[in-house]
């Protein structure tokens, strides 16, 4: 009876395996990769006109167009090959392959794109959140936290899907962090295993589930940020106050300011011109010695490589503090950032076992769970610490700012806090997504796998 009991779990992780939607991963686009077993047991390569190979390593370049392919087989003899424009290397071993410094599980596709070698790693969508957790979030967090990553990274992934041709995400930012077998930990796997197939919509309809590091205090509304405003991504207040970079502070000397704005020969003064509802730049006028030049915030941020755009400037003296009348007039011109209380954790969800809505249970803990006062103003003896390396009498831009990243949706220090404070990933995702609805991905969520799940229940486990 256990025997049998054990083939029918294997059995049903199988199933659940093959019906698990795929990723398609962009790892690297360069003129040469380079690929090694990780161990004794060599990887299986296809595509390259004669027959399988089972290699130790390889080396993938191009030549006159076709992909070359030169290592070492599992025999020990050398091999250099060609092929037109794809290869595939697959491998039982569990612990991956290494391309480059990183190991991967799954498939590797090899492509001609653009005169360099593209690869693209495939693997069920599960795998990948386990190393997308880890690379997103330090994996000794409160598992909350990581759940809320979990699905939100889920959600986001399983959107993009056949999106972009030859791959779905890249593995940066651009997209979301995914660093491979290393970035997996029993926690960050845990988290994973724990949401299963669970993930975020509204309307009926995947959301854009995006995530950033700190807010610096409130949330942005996605319309602020970008073309639409959508009904799930408005301004919150955020639970990041612990964070190390809720308050920041970059200063620029003169040389540098040149070299910044070329086209008005420096900074002689930056004027705020607007700002969003949470205080986040939205114009900046840029006056030099030689004109002026207007730049959108995101353009500011990142021409000047600031961490966010909930930021103040403010021209001071390098060799010492700012006055306080430079300070009081850097208040007048710059708007501070909405006191506006946004509201509070939500207490009602839809159970994703049963899709019936059930309250939350009345609890001390969530009485806590109210949004932060309002944040007081800047305190400028906390910023103007002097620098080094300026010249006496120099005048020096300084930017004041707070948060990291573009402010809408989850806040991944927000949502750290909040997991210090007792709430559950539930709680976490619906404070940042408003109004969405946490349950198990279907089939019609996605076009791309409907025709290929026939049953959801298998994926759910």
């Amino acid at each position: 009876m256990p025997m049998a009991v054990m083939a029918v779990g294997f059995d049903q992780r199988a199933v659940q395996a093959a019906q698990e939607p795929s990723m398609r991963v962009l790892l690297s686009q360069a003129p040469l990769v380079r690929l090694r077993a990780d161990g004794e047991q060599p990887f299986l390569v296809r595509g390259l006109g004669r027959g399988d190979q089972r290699m130790r390593s390889m080396d993938v370049s191009l030549r006159a167009g076709r992909l070359l392919i030169s290592g070492q087989t599992s025999n020990g003899s050398d091999l250099q090959l060609s092929a037109r424009s794809a290869i595939e290397v697959n491998s039982n071993d569990p612990r991956g392959v290494w391309l480059g410094s990183r190991r991967y599980r799954g498939r590797l596709q090899f492509l001609v794109r653009a005169g360099q070698v593209q690869v693209v790693n495939h693997l069920g969508i599960e795998t990948y959140l386990a190393s997308v957790v880890g690379s997103e979030m330090p994996h000794k967090w409160p598992l909350p936290a990581l759940q809320a990553q979990a699905v939100a990274a889920r959600t986001y992934a399983l959107r993009q899907r056949g999106k972009a041709g030859d791959f779905d995400v890249k593995a940066t930012v651009s997209s979301q962090v995914y660093r491979g077998v290393e970035s997996e930990t029993p926690s960050t796997i845990e988290a994973v295993e724990s949401t299963r197939s669970l993930v975020l919509v509204h309307a009926g309809r995947l959301i854009n589930a995006v995530f950033h590091s700190s807010s610096g205090g409130a949330t942005e509304p996605s319309g602020e940020v970008w073309r639409n405003q959508l009904p799930y991504l408005v301004s919150v207040a955020d639970h990041d106050q612990h964070s190390p970079v809720h308050r920041w502070n970059k200063r620029f000397n003169d040389d540098e300011l040149r070299g910044l704005f070329r086209e008005t020969g420096g900074v002689k003064s930056l004027q705020v011109l607007k700002t969003s509802s949470t205080g986040r730049v939205r114009t900046a006028r840029v006056q030099g010695p030689r004109g002026s030049l207007v730049l959108t915030g995101r353009e500011l941020r990142k021409r000047l490589g600031l961490k966010s755009t909930m930021v103040q400037f403010e021209l001071i003296n390098g060799s010492s503090a700012s006055s306080a009348t430079s300070a009081q007039r850097a208040r007048q011109s710059v708007p501070q950032a909405s006191t506006q209380a946004a509201p509070p954790l939500i207490g009602l969800w839809q159970d994703s076992a049963s899709g019936l809505a059930t309250p939350a249970r009345p609890s001390a803990r969530l009485a806590s769970l109210l949004p932060p006062p309002p944040l007081p103003p800047l305190n400028q003896s906390a910023f103007n610490q002097p620098r080094p390396g300026f010249r006496v009498g120099e005048m020096v831009l300084e930017a004041r700012g707070q948060g990291f990243g573009h402010g809408v949706g989850m806040s991944q220090w927000g949502a750290h806090g909040l997991a210090l404070q007792g709430a559950d990933f539930r709680q976490i995702l619906l404070h940042y997504y408003r109004g969405a609805e946490i349950r198990p991905y279907r089939s019609s969520d996605d076009p791309a796998v409907a025709l290929r799940l026939r049953s959801e229940s298998a994926w759910w486990g």
